[in-house]
């Protein structure tokens, strides 16, 4: 199931958790130079049978993963947790520490809130592609604290965040100036007046996808 040669995916909503865990323990020793993972649809995966860490010392910070943990692929460049519903802030906040980690998808995880969001951002700073759709939890506060910690962020998928306003839009627009391409689409809390403001704000932005924003249908595209 891991393998340094490429991308590795696990098969959608089959007990695939356990097989990552007896993977990952396997190579304790020598973790496999792994820079794409993909976990997408994997409902079976548990918290804190696969993915939280047992720490040597919960005192030291300094300690090491004790049993299989994500943790050990810190080559990781890519990896996909959409739809992984049992996940939680707690897992999420332990387990995404990934300074070198360029695309990461946590859509479709319904328990993903502002604490998570903002443990993410310290933890995985070289991001360049974010997809956040359908995490109906995430506010502007989260992205106020969360934004300034990804200036290398281009693709940003926010669709469907049903709480999203256009304070968001403001956050990013001031921190993350290397943006190309933007969707929030079906966020009823962002107007088009906002989108052309932040088009006006970016305009290195070359797509802007705000389908039903406002609603209106409308894509910005030049």
């Amino acid at each position: 199931m891991l393998s340094p040669r490429g991308p590795v995916a696990a098969e959608p909503g089959l007990g695939r958790g356990r097989e990552l865990a007896q993977s990952l323990g396997s190579v304790c020793a020598a973790p496999p130079p792994l820079a794409s993972l993909s976990l997408a649809y994997c409902s079976s995966l548990k918290p804190h049978e696969e993915l939280e860490y047992r720490a040597s010392s919960p005192k030291d910070p300094s300690s090491q993963p004790q049993g299989p943990s994500l943790l050990m692929l810190q080559a990781l460049q890519e990896l996909d947790l959409t739809a992984c519903s049992k996940l939680t802030d707690a897992s999420l906040t332990k387990v995404l520490q990934f300074p070198q980690l360029r695309q990461l998808s946590l859509s479709l995880l319904p328990a993903l809130t502002d604490k998570a969001l903002v443990a993410v951002a310290k933890g995985c700073p070289s991001l360049e592609r974010l997809a956040l759709s359908h995490c109906s939890l995430l506010s502007d506060q989260g992205w106020a604290q969360a934004a300034s910690s990804w200036p290398r962020l281009q693709h940003l998928n926010l669709s469907s965040c049903s709480q999203l306003t256009e304070q968001t839009l403001d956050s990013v627009g001031q921190a993350c100036r290397q943006l190309r391409m933007v969707d929030v689409a079906m966020c009823p809390g962002i107007s088009i007046a906002s989108v052309r403001r932040f088009q006006a704000q970016l305009p290195e932005v070359i797509c802007i996808q705000s389908r039903f924003v406002g609603g209106a249908d409308l894509t910005l595209t030049l």
